[in-house]
């Protein structure tokens, strides 16, 4: 497929420190992704209310309301629940990991250990039709 298919991928990005959310934007919008910011976890929910995203890069500690909140708010509505959500956190604590996955996110990514780069690089894998396995698969999907 052509370049367009790039550029039609929209990714959410639920991050708190302004910096750290500018250098992924940037890195995505280079490599042709249309990357919308939130800054907590409200925000990003009251974002969902509009178009829905391709991919969430979710931070687990923010303002207002935390990430593992609100990914399970979006694994509770049949409009959201089968996003994709990539949590970026510098919180590796055993606990935090687990419930995350727990929770449908697809990896829990470590942001000392992860280059704006490798998020960008692994838009196309995370973005892939997934349905979570608490469901049926629906009937359209084939292999």
């Amino acid at each position: 497929m052509d370049q367009t298919d790039v550029d039609e991928v929209r990714v959410l990005l639920v991050e708190d420190d302004a910096a750290l959310a500018q250098m992924y934007r940037v890195k995505l919008e280079r490599d042709g992704y249309t990357v919308q910011v939130a800054g907590d976890g409200e925000e990003a929910l009251s974002v969902l209310n509009g178009s829905l995203p391709d991919l969430i890069f979710l931070d687990v500690r923010l303002p207002r309301m935390d990430g593992l909140t609100f990914l399970e708010l979006v694994r509770q509505s049949t409009r959201t629940k089968n996003i994709p959500v990539v949590i970026v956190s510098n919180y590796s604590e055993e606990e935090l990991v687990s419930r995350g996955i727990q929770l449908g996110a697809l990896e829990y990514l470590i942001k000392s250990q992860t280059t704006p780069g490798q998020l960008s690089q692994g838009v196309p894998d995370w973005t892939r039709p997934y349905v979570y396995p608490s469901e049926e698969a629906p009937e359209e999907v084939r292999n």
